[in-house]
């Protein structure tokens, strides 16, 4: 047997040190964890995953340890996977969510991971996709994906979870121009966080306002919860919103059709940063590439023009296709 091979065998029996070992592999970029990944693929799809996003500060992070502790008391098994902002000197996640959830640490039935973004776009790297499935396949019930909170670009959750929950707090001007930019697409339902502030029933009938003027979802109207997440006050509420949904997604084939579409698109995107990484790669290595960008470089070519031409030559793109 394979080591990759021994590795997805005891991530389907749920050790934990396999799991870590594999995501690790997975946010490295390496290649060698895809024989992996092709095992478990077929042991996928039991977990639910539910995104958890918006502006800094509302208080994803205890929202996101207190309803974990709400689902291990309902006997539930869960997976955390903190999206935290990359480090600029080692390239890790600089926040660590993980220390706000230690009471969890020894809790078996609990797996947190933080996820450096990278700077990718949309606060979220492609890789985390694949880290839910390795979770999903590890057998966790429910998946929880808590973003960076970069406000109007928090898009990227939508290719992750089957329930997206926007966090937002009163007092917070951000929160609703973050509705106007687009987040109001996205979500299945609103989270008051920090509810016992003042201007918390106003932003939820603000909100509410908004849901009535949008274009949305035929069949589904997102709950807008109040939440006081430091207290523990409408977690379970917030949970019992999830599975409402989840509830209607099931009932309406949505929750498949979700699924399947996530699934292409990270095909897609999977083959565009492969490509992407092996032009990086063919710069350095090779010298007509490097007589294109010096032209690019001196005005020479037109960068459109010649990434055409690049493209059009058989040659190189078959240099792309067969580069390890």
């Amino acid at each position: 047997m394979s080591l990759m091979n021994e590795l997805a065998d005891r991530t389907l029996r749920g050790e934990l040190r396999a799991v870590s070992r594999l995501l690790t592999l997975l946010e490295r970029g390496d290649a060698s964890a895809s024989p992996a990944m092709e095992q478990l693929d077929p042991h996928t799809g039991r977990a639910y995953t539910v995104g958890i996003t918006g502006p800094p500060g509302v208080g994803k992070s205890t929202l996101v340890d207190r309803l974990t502790a709400h689902l291990r008391q309902s006997g539930l098994t869960v997976g955390v996977l903190a999206v935290d902002p990359t480090s600029p000197f080692t390239g890790g996640a600089l926040l660590g969510d993980r220390i706000r959830m230690q009471r969890h640490y020894l809790d078996d039935g609990v797996f947190i991971r933080s996820v450096a973004t990278r700077g990718q776009s949309g606060g979220l790297p492609r890789i985390v996709k694949s880290m839910v499935r390795v979770l999903d396949a590890a057998g966790k019930d429910v998946i929880l994906v808590e973003t960076v909170g970069v406000g109007q670009t928090e898009l990227g959750i939508m290719g992750v979870a089957d329930s997206v929950a926007v966090a937002m707090m009163p007092e917070s001007g951000d929160s609703i121009q973050t509705l106007k930019a687009g987040v109001m697409e996205i979500a299945d339902l609103y989270v008051i966080n920090k509810a016992d502030r003042d201007g918390a029933n106003q932003m939820a009938t603000a909100v509410t306002n908004m849901l009535h003027l949008a274009d949305l979802a035929k069949g589904w109207n997102p709950p807008v919860l109040l939440t006081q997440a430091h207290a523990n006050v409408g977690v379970a509420e917030f949970w019992s919103g999830v599975e409402d949904h989840r509830k209607f997604l099931t009932d309406s084939g949505n929750l498949e059709r979700r699924r399947v579409e996530r699934r292409r698109q990270e095909f897609l995107e999977s083959v565009q940063e492969e490509l992407h990484r092996r032009v990086t790669a063919l710069i350095r290595s090779d010298p007509t590439m490097a007589e294109i960008l010096d032209g690019i470089d001196t005005k020479a070519t037109e960068p459109y023009a010649a990434a055409l031409r690049l493209l059009a030559d058989d040659g190189k793109v078959t240099a792309l296709f067969n580069q390890r």
